[in-house]
């Protein structure tokens, strides 16, 4: 899987060394790949087919480059380069064959996908067809004998309006977002059926495992924000505030230490195997930093008197020491990043180190984020970065480390901006939608400047591992644009329930815990006998994730919902 091969044939009079590198890999030195003895020898070599290749051949007796040539293969493919002199002596050609044809890598997704487009269908189409009132007269003939059964029973209305509104004081596109981004989550979490934009990014640019953590951190600030304004309106104290967003962040730290952190594959318990920062970990801290935020600066009541000239921004205005809180903090990240002397490594550098930027700086992944975190944590972290396979890094690197906090507290701080919307122009949908456009449209500009629209040439690139200020403000447009159509999807026009990302949503403590805990057991995962093929892969992650929404269906018709 993600694999071909490729057979080098040498009709030269001499020794030929072939090297390679990722196009993705920034900067990256030249890896040997084979090296293939003269008098029509030929060597196989197995490649990656992830991303586009850049292959060289090189003569070791005469130093010089023979060929170079950039190409994606094909997964399972078979492809042979013909090494030979042209018409005159002093010119090598390399000639590309087929061997074997490729197969379809993405024909499984595809038809994944059709199947969860025709499931979703019938979902759509089967309550409207049940509404039908010869539909119903008949069910209610011919199979519902009892009146506690009957359609047109008011008991069985008032227990479904009861279902429905199990949780009111929660908009139902906030609960989907939620469970639309743990439903991912959980489906890359088991293995995104190997395709490689399921995983995150090696370093710089973004795939859709990227995109899930900074949605949780958008939706725990907007969620802050509308809790505390319900809570405020109950008279609850602000000392009685403390003690419960006090007591949530203890939970959810405890929750990624202890039983998130260990696996009985590690052996006896011990401190060497305990990783420090974590998803958890963080989550918990940002929580704590915003609830702390909306306690002390962001409990303040709407103006009642006349327009003012601020009035289009009073959302803003009203809160301007968290804006300044905010701005205080990018501005130390901003300084550690690109103003603090690493040892050994160039002041502001976002690299990963390794073979990256001509292999320079090979210890130095991170920049300051890593020194920081290595300084503080020693070996207690994260030991295996994504950027290792490719770049052959050496260096541990943590991507939910101390620096990438302060951005995570300002991607919750977007979330806040979006509670404060919702509150301030409450029944004013069309001033909603307006406001999330406009902060989206904000918030983008900002990040095709930062990142010049580029993976690795920007003026900062995005990178989940660092969360720079270009990710940031990226998953923040994104964020307004998703939290913005399902609003009105469902909350103005109620086009749509959000079945069925609404249950995990209503439930995403449970569903996160349960999966890392139980999610690589039966009936979750299984041993699969064909480990190199995309099938079983995809059906077994969108398997146990269908499980998980399964489960959570059945605790929201049970009206069991985690709380912490």
């Amino acid at each position: 899987m993600d694999q071909a091969l490729l057979t080098f044939h040498n009709q030269l009079p001499e020794r030929v060394d072939v090297f390679y590198t990722s196009d993705y890999c920034h900067k990256c030195l030249y890896q040997p790949l084979v090296s293939v003895k003269a008098g029509n020898n030929n060597v196989s070599a197995v490649i990656s087919t992830k991303f586009t290749l850049t292959v060289q051949v090189k003569s070791q007796a005469r130093n010089a480059t023979l060929c170079r040539w950039s190409q994606t293969y094909g997964e399972s493919g078979h492809y042979s380069v013909w090494i030979h002199l042209e018409d005159h002596p002093n010119s090598t050609t390399c000639t590309h064959t087929v061997d074997s044809s490729p197969s379809n890598a993405y024909l499984p997704l595809v038809v994944a996908a059709l199947l969860l487009a025709l499931i979703a269908l019938l979902f759509v189409v089967a309550p409207n067809i049940y509404r039908r009132q010869c539909t119903a007269t008949f069910i209610k003939t011919i199979c519902c004998r009892g009146a506690q059964y009957s359609v047109d029973s008011e008991e069985a209305h008032a227990r479904e309006a009861e279902a429905n509104n199990a949780k009111p004081t929660h908009l139902r596109s906030l609960d989907t977002f939620r469970g639309f981004a743990m439903t991912v989550l959980v489906f890359v979490n088991y293995g995104g059926g190997g395709y490689w934009f399921f995983q995150h990014a090696p370093w710089n640019g973004l795939t859709v495992a990227d995109l899930v953590m900074p949605w949780f951190v958008f939706i725990i600030g907007a969620s802050v924000v509308l809790a505390f304004r319900s809570m405020q309106r109950k008279g609850v104290g602000r000392l009685q505030l403390l003690r419960k967003f006090t007591w949530r962040t203890v939970v959810l730290l405890m929750l990624g230490f202890c039983f998130l952190n260990y696996s009985p594959r590690d052996g006896p318990l011990s401190w060497s195997w305990l990783r420090i920062p974590g998803v958890l970990q963080r989550l918990g801290f940002t929580y704590f930093v915003l609830c702390l935020m909306q306690t002390f600066w962001g409990q303040k009541e709407i103006p009642l008197r006349g327009p003012r000239w601020w009035s289009p921004v009073q959302d803003v205005v009203l809160y301007w020491p968290e804006w300044l809180f905010v701005i205080l903090l990018e501005t130390v990240w901003l300084c550690i990043t690109f103003l603090m002397p690493v040892p050994n490594c160039p002041t502001g550098y976002l690299g990963a180190g390794g073979i990256g930027d001509n292999g320079l700086y090979p210890n130095c992944t991170g920049g300051a984020a890593g020194y920081i975190d290595r300084w503080i944590f020693g070996d207690n972290m994260y030991r295996y970065p994504t950027c290792r396979e490719m770049y052959h890094t050496t260096q541990p690197f943590d991507p939910e480390g101390v620096l990438g906090t302060i951005n995570s507290i300002v991607m919750g701080f977007m979330g806040m901006q979006a509670g404060k919307v919702i509150i301030f122009y409450r029944g004013k949908n069309v001033h909603i939608l307006c406001r999330f456009l406009v902060w989206a449209v904000v918030l983008g500009i900002s990040a095709a400047i930062l990142s010049k629209c580029t993976r690795d040439g920007g003026f900062i690139p995005v990178n989940k591992n660092l969360w720079s200020l270009s990710y940031v403000v990226c998953m923040g447009c994104f964020s307004f644009l998703l939290l913005g159509g399902m609003y009105f999807v469902m909350d103005i026009k109620g086009w749509w329930g959000g079945q069925p990302f609404i249950y995990p949503g209503m439930n995403s403590i449970f569903v996160y815990v349960g999966h890392s805990l139980l999610g690589f057991y039966f009936p979750f995962s299984w041993e699969m006998r064909v480990q190199d093929s995309h099938w079983e892969r995809l059906f077994q992650g969108l398997w146990g994730t269908s499980l998980w929404v399964l489960i959570a269906y059945l605790l929201y018709r049970k009206k069991f919902f985690l709380k912490i």
